[in-house]
């Protein structure tokens, strides 16, 4: 058992995925964690995985700290609720927005010196405490974002918290942090779930030609819309700003295709291109370091159990390391596309020592 940096109890307020993978991930360094949810049985699913033991309203419990994994929606109400029922405890929230929850509280009159706002960059496909996992937070972004009135104690809680999960601390301001989830989570959603909803009336055999483009950029369509309302709200007027932004990229582009043969018109499209290019290389590469320009190929496996797992290991034996992997299947065959990232270096030697051993590899 790991040594945890906090002292305990710790209250979790919701048991929904974040809640419950809290609660599992101080439940495994010997922390006790006592857990309440308006939903019953939300909470009693959460216990029973043993992510913590139900609140028992006729204990006296001081908690050292409050972790409320509340909606946004409701994040700021629950988050007063808990510094008025329990004025010793430090209190903190993993609301996917920061400064309209800061702003609700302040408003409130809240003793805002014992409350940190935070953000686990971290989640699933799937919702609830029955997809939680201790090891959810595990080397993600947690980002802390005390406000003027934060004590120094409270802002020690927040970064305890996130250290005994196993997550990376970055520390923000409430409104760097909106500004910047607008920009790398919330913008990408709302661009996906626009394309993906031109897909609803397309014929079946036309989706039949779908690669891995479309699904990369569609992934995040099947996100929650409920939860998806209260955050684009919450934070409407940093996202409409880069929004107005896509527009005119967009009219642009449009003026551009109306007239594909005008002279200057190939120009502009390649430097639409190319402004993606460069923004696209900006985005942190391995390990947060620099981006790194890898090279790939693609090998062919029979669709059939263990394919895989004998490619990676031969690829262990051989002895190169994989930056990358993506899956894609053959339409009409059965057979799969391991689509393989490697340093440029390592890309040569790796194509041909998998074609001795009887692999079949596209360039």
């Amino acid at each position: 058992m790991n040594p945890s940096h906090l002292a305990g109890p710790v209250l979790v307020l919701g048991t929904g995925l974040l809640g419950a993978s809290i609660g599992l991930g101080l439940r495994s360094r010997g922390l006790d964690v006592v857990l309440s949810d308006p939903s019953p049985s939300a909470q009693a699913v959460a216990a029973d995985i043993g992510a913590g033991r139900l609140l028992d309203e006729a204990e006296a419990l001081q908690p050292e700290l409050v972790v409320v994994a509340a909606p946004p929606d409701v994040a700021a109400r629950v988050v007063a609720g808990a510094l008025r029922d329990y004025p010793s405890a430090v209190v903190v929230d993993v609301a996917s927005v920061k400064v309209a929850v800061l702003e609700e509280l302040r408003g409130a009159g809240a003793d805002l010196s014992r409350y940190v706002g935070t953000h686990p960059m971290a989640g699933r496909e799937r919702s609830g405490p029955v997809a939680a996992r201790g090891e959810l937070f595990l080397s993600m972004p947690w980002v802390i974002c005390p406000s003027e009135e934060s004590g120094p104690a409270a802002v020690k809680a927040a970064q305890a918290l996130a250290i005994d999960l196993g997550a990376v601390v970055t520390r923000f301001s409430p409104e760097e942090h909106d500004t910047a989830v607008a920009l790398v989570s919330h913008l990408p959603q709302v661009m996906s779930s626009l394309l993906a909803s031109r897909l609803q009336d397309t014929p079946l055999h036309a989706l039949s030609l779908a690669g891995n483009g479309l699904r990369d950029v569609t992934r995040i369509a099947a996100s929650d819309p409920g939860l998806w309302v209260q955050i684009l709200s919450a934070n409407a007027s940093r996202l409409v700003e880069l929004l107005y932004g896509v527009r005119e990229d967009l009219n642009r582009l449009i003026r551009t295709l109306e007239h594909p043969d005008a002279k200057g018109a190939r120009l502009d499209m390649a430097q639409l291109i190319s402004e993606g290019n460069a923004g696209q290389a900006r985005i942190p590469g391995k390990h947060g370091g620099p981006p790194q320009a890898y090279a790939w190929l693609t090998v062919l496996v029979e669709d059939k159990p263990g394919q895989i797992a004998r490619l990676l290991t031969e690829i262990g034996e051989i002895g190169v390391n994989l930056e990358d992997l993506r899956l894609d299947h053959s339409a009409g065959r059965e057979v799969g596309m391991v689509e393989l990232s490697v340093v440029p270096s390592k890309k040569a030697g790796l194509i041909e020592a998998l074609a001795d051993r009887g692999w079949q590899v596209l360039l």
